[in-house]
């Protein structure tokens, strides 16, 4: 254990001292940015896994996720989460509960409304590679936050080299937790209403409504 834990702490160590704002990668990443702004709203299929090679973990999900400017719904198998820009709904179904707090846009955390716009505050950022994945040829930058207590140590995107379009992305914590979310299937400009990223709880009956803010 004491040397899964150096390796672990090595990696982060050259990954924080290597990391630069790297001219390459910005031009993909300000490419991929420019893309998915200019798109009103989306719907995308993704599978979702979590990972600890040290624990021997590995639970794999599929969902659904919603994005129109900052608002987006997100669900998956056992919960969904929407955000309407201020206010975050996480809904439980096999619990019959659904907790309410406020959005804060300047939290660490990586949603995906965030995703293809958050390396321009707070992040350095580095190319990798090109690497094949599902069949695409897509470009790997990795993200490592600026600050060190950041909940993540380091996100990789896999880019398509070809459109821009992000494939998947790996978020890497200090436990030793990977979260990858990969896009199976991707359709623009959907017409959705703003209502659409609000819980009613009214249409659950039933459900346990816990306010957390």
């Amino acid at each position: 254990m004491k040397k899964l834990f150096l390796i672990a702490f090595s990696a982060l160590f050259v990954q924080a001292t290597f990391a630069q704002y790297d001219p390459k990668a910005l031009e993909t990443l300000d490419a991929m940015s420019k893309k998915y702004k200019a798109i009103t709203a989306f719907e995308a299929n993704i599978t979702s896994s979590m990972t600890n090679d040290a624990e021997g973990i590995k639970e794999e999900f599929k969902g659904r996720v919603t994005v129109k400017g900052e608002m987006f719904k997100l669900v998956l198998e056992d919960q969904e989460i929407i955000n309407n820009g201020s206010t975050v709904w996480t809904y439980l179904p096999s619990a019959k509960e659904v907790n309410i707090d406020n959005y804060d846009p300047s939290s660490d955390d990586v949603n995906p409304s965030k995703i293809y716009d958050m390396y321009k505050k707070g992040f350095k950022y580095i190319y990798l590679e090109d690497k094949t994945e599902n069949g695409v040829l897509c470009e790997v930058i990795d993200l490592v936050p600026e600050k060190k207590d950041a909940q993540y140590f380091k996100i990789k995107m896999f880019i398509g080299k070809k459109d821009k379009s992000i494939q998947s992305w790996t978020m890497f914590d200090k436990g030793g937790n990977k979260y990858k979310y990969a896009i199976t299937k991707f359709i623009p400009n959907v017409a959705v209403a703003d209502a659409f990223f609000t819980f009613d709880p009214k249409k659950y009956p039933g459900v346990e409504v816990i306010d957390l803010r």
